[in-house]
């Protein structure tokens, strides 16, 4: 992007999350021994998408009614997320769980500091940010910041393996009286910087991971919060309402919140009988990610 009023942004991962419902009344009719088959093979396809396709696979027990599961997949491409979502529907235990919603996104690192400062580079080469030669300098710049080690840490993190999770979508509102879009860039910046105060005050308690889905899914952001305690997102929400770029310009979707578990731990899912856990040699949060949104 070069036009001076729109940050930039980094971009990681392709990221897809399922909400399923699970027919457990169903499962629990099938014998003994089919279910361990269907078990058997489906947790040795996950294991293989949970190492292979060069991405990430995970699972979370859902909380309430909105749904049961939760699976969220991270691939380096739309054409690798296809093939994830292909393999995990394909397996013969999804005909006992029912897709009720999903979320499409890319990882993203927002540039707001930087974006000016890029533009005032190639201003002093004596470009035009327009010119070929202008946006040349311009993408040079973004693509070394994506070199950044701290940022290709950010980008190319695995899924934050933390018991607790929540999701939800959000947009930055729109409306007639209040358009955050309509806001000079010098003003969003100021209020971007507050907002982040209040995310990186719990930098060590929560793993954070911002995607943007502008174009891609009906919100704007998607929003994964990772803790090993449930009520830091309780704390973490309510302070940053009182955030002037939450209180005025931000509008959210569903939450939806539980409890991850790891892969081998699916056939104590399936079986309702205790919940399934994550186990300590998973259980290890993402460092430097902060919790701080981007946009």
């Amino acid at each position: 992007m070069r036009d001076p009023n729109v940050p930039e942004a980094l971009e990681g991962w392709s990221i897809l999350h399922q909400m399923l419902r699970f027919d457990r009344r169903r499962w629990q009719q099938v014998s003994g021994m089919q279910r361990d088959e269907l078990v058997r093979k489906a947790v040795s396809a996950c294991n293989q998408m949970h190492h292979a396709y060069d991405g990430d696979f995970a699972f979370a027990q859902i909380l309430g009614q909105k749904a049961d599961l939760m699976v969220t997949y991270y691939a380096r491409s739309f054409e690798a997320l296809a093939a994830m979502q292909l393999r995990f529907e394909g397996l013969d235990l999804c005909t006992f769980f029912r897709p009720i919603a999903s979320y499409l996104s890319i990882l993203e690192l927002g540039l707001y500091e930087a974006t000016p400062g890029f533009h005032e580079q190639v201003h002093a080469q004596g470009l035009d940010l327009h010119s070929e030669a202008g946006k040349a300098a311009f993408d040079e710049l973004v693509l070394a910041e994506s070199r950044e080690p701290r940022n290709g840490v950010r980008l190319w993190a695995k899924i934050p393996r933390r018991r607790y999770v929540t999701f939800y979508p959000m947009s930055r509102r729109r409306g007639e009286q209040i358009n955050w879009y309509t806001l000079p860039y010098e003003e969003r910046l100021r209020l971007m910087r507050d907002h982040g105060k209040v995310g990186r005050a719990y930098r060590d308690l929560v793993t954070q991971v911002i995607s943007g889905s502008i174009g891609l899914d009906d919100w704007e952001w998607g929003v994964d919060l990772y803790a090993d305690e449930p009520s830091i997102f309780k704390r973490l929400v309510y302070e940053m309402r009182f955030d002037e770029v939450s209180a005025r310009y931000a509008e959210f979707g569903s939450f939806y919140t539980g409890l991850q578990f790891s892969i081998p731990e699916l056939p104590t899912y399936l079986r309702g009988e205790s919940v399934p856990q994550l186990h300590e040699e998973e259980a290890s949060p993402l460092v430097g990610s902060g919790a701080s949104r981007s946009r």
